[in-house]
């Protein structure tokens, strides 16, 4: 099973709980063994479960039981690294949640945030892929710091219709009343908070486009090597092909599977064992070169849209809001504006 990480300034908030506690937080770092001088690398990234082995370690020192309630309170955008400032920038708290669904592994590849519009509802979903994350402490960390950033960006308190957890209740639920306004439902299904659908638009308080563009194009180039640091030697492999084949035509899978001798199964199982899909390989080498081309001059959508192989320039569109949150006219615009 695939490791997953997370980067190593989420450690912060952390050290940040355990100093308001009245402790040290080097004499921390030591008793638990954990090596402090990683937090001087801004991309320094740890094992998912060793973050959560911290929150753990931290919530026995200070015989408090509800670290994850309270560690909302000492992150700062920071912590996120470069997502924290993209979303601060963004225009909307939609804009912001779409932002961190689109860059969330920058910070981590352990859980996923979702969001979706349910009748007059925003339904905030988050889900753990890394079994060491799919504890109580990190799921009560992650319903109160997407309110708490909600809170932050809009300088609004948003009021909770309901919050579900899949844990059961501890013995105590007071802090939960006093954290979120209403009484979570535990033992649910899901982790899920549920909004007034009004939150999307509410407008954030530190909007700044140019930064916001700025910081983009930071997270683009942060996440692409990241996939190029994750790619195994097979998929590393496939992927230089692909961009090789990409001006004459992006081959069909059983078309791959000649070129590197192998059977069709076989290949997949390959790239499988390297935790991708041919079928990702062709959306990575797509967005990418998308993505170089629209910060270019002279090459018009229409054309870019043709380069990439799709058959009709709105569904390159289409694909590239998906990736991005923008059209590929509006992420022109303002990367053109960056670079003026």
């Amino acid at each position: 099973m695939r490791r997953s990480y997370t980067a190593v300034s989420m450690v912060f908030p952390i050290l940040k709980f355990v100093a308001a506690r009245g402790f040290d937080p080097e004499s921390f770092c030591r008793k638990v063994s954990f090596d402090s001088g990683l937090l001087r690398d801004a991309d320094a990234r740890i094992p998912v479960d060793e973050l959560s082995r911290l929150m753990k370690e931290a919530a026995a020192l200070t015989g408090d039981d509800y670290i994850g309630l309270y560690l909302e309170g000492y992150r700062e955008p920071a912590d996120f690294g470069v997502l924290g400032y993209v979303m601060m920038h963004a225009g909307t708290i939609r804009e912001a949640l779409d932002a961190y669904v689109r860059y969330y592994a920058i910070v981590s590849d352990g859980f996923r945030l979702a969001w979706e519009a349910e009748g007059g509802e925003l339904v905030i979903r988050f889900t753990f892929d890394a079994p060491a994350l799919a504890v109580r402490h990190c799921a009560e960390d992650m319903a109160a710091s997407v309110l708490a950033m909600i809170r932050r960006f809009a300088n609004r308190r948003p009021e909770a219709g309901e919050i579900r957890f899949k844990h059961e209740a501890p013995p105590d639920t007071a802090p939960y009343l006093e954290t979120f306004g209403v009484m979570p439902l535990f033992g649910a299904g899901e982790n899920a908070i549920r909004l007034n659908r009004h939150v999307l638009d509410w407008p954030i308080l530190y909007a700044d486009e140019r930064l916001r563009t700025m910081f983009e194009s930071v997270a683009d180039d942060r996440q692409a090597a990241m996939a190029a640091d994750a790619e195994g030697p097979f998929t590393g492999q496939v992927l230089e092909w692909l961009r090789a084949s990409l001006p004459h035509g992006l081959p069909t899978l059983p078309q791959a599977a000649d070129h590197f001798g192998v059977s069709e199964r076989t290949l997949q199982l390959k790239l499988r064992a390297e935790n991708t899909t041919y079928s990702e390989l062709i959306t990575q080498v797509r967005r990418q070169t998308a993505i170089r081309l629209l910060r270019q001059d002279g090459i018009s959508i229409g054309e870019i849209a043709f380069l990439l192989h799709y058959t009709e320039p709105s569904a390159f569109q289409n694909a590239f809001k998906k990736w991005t949150g923008k059209s590929p006219g509006q992420y022109r615009r303002q990367a053109a504006g960056r670079s003026g």
